[in-house]
């Protein structure tokens, strides 16, 4: 399963409704990108390098960074 897949299962939304939220809302479903770590956060929709607080590393991606 690829990080867009394990965000949508994660969230229980499909990719559309969560990038829809990151433009109607201003935040959206974003992912740790590190290998085995599955870490959920709500970020900017353009956000590439957010900060994960399990991994301590600068690794999170937004749905809609993910889907581009």
């Amino acid at each position: 399963m690829n990080k867009l897949e394990t965000l949508s299962e994660i969230e229980g939304m499909s990719v559309e409704d969560m990038m829809e939220s990151g433009l109607t809302d201003g935040v959206c479903p974003s992912i740790c990108m590190n290998k085995g770590c599955e870490a959920t956060y709500d970020y900017e929709p353009d956000s590439t390098n957010g900060w994960c607080d399990v991994c301590k590393t600068n690794t999170v991606k937004s749905v809609i960074e993910l889907v581009i």
